[in-house]
């Protein structure tokens, strides 16, 4: 179990959810400086804990730190999903880690964008999310940029069948010519 918990803690160290974070330049701290609690969830680290490198100190330190401050529920999902990470084949793990990389790498208000639409998936009945999952598996990559370059606007116009998105009529996904405009069915 405390295996568990401390994967459990350098996952929620080295990959916040979706959380906004502050950037501070990072400053080694010292083993005494941490809380009682973060010295208990953090005991493994004890011995050398002064030759981590600050970020690695800074990054423990904000994990164990939100890990005190979860419910039971939040603490049972974050081992639930960290089975599931740790599950993943590594090139699968190794793609997440970059989409994540790409993720920060966007403005802040782009990442809230996304989070919004994140959120709007989410809370969608799931034969919804299930038939939006499908269309985007069946879109061509030309359709699946235009659907990336519509405003939030559109998109939430098309998710809501106002106007026509690209999912209407995909395309085939590998066509070795363009199609004819208007073919008999």
């Amino acid at each position: 179990m405390r295996a568990l918990l401390l994967a459990v803690l350098m996952l929620l160290a080295g990959v916040p959810a979706f959380a906004q974070e502050s950037v501070e330049p990072a400053t080694p701290r010292s083993w005494q400086s941490l809380s009682p609690q973060q010295q208990q969830l953090l005991h493994s680290f004890q011995g050398n804990w002064d030759s981590l490198p600050a970020e690695k100190q800074q990054a423990l330190t904000r994990g164990s730190d939100r890990w005190i401050h979860m419910t039971p529920e939040e603490r049972s999902g974050a081992q639930e999903r960290f089975k599931t990470w740790r599950a993943l084949p590594p090139e699968q793990r190794q793609q997440l880690r970059e989409r994540w990389r790409q993720f920060k790498a966007l403005p802040p208000e782009r990442q809230q964008q996304i989070r919004n639409q994140f959120n709007t998936f989410r809370q969608m009945p799931a034969e919804r999310q299930q038939a939006l999952r499908n269309a985007w598996r069946n879109m061509s990559p030309e359709q699946r940029n235009q659907w990336r370059n519509m405003s939030p606007d559109e998109r939430r116009g098309a998710l809501q069948g106002a106007m026509p998105h690209p999912t209407a009529h995909p395309a085939p996904r590998m066509a070795p010519h363009p199609a004819p405009r208007h073919s008999p069915r």
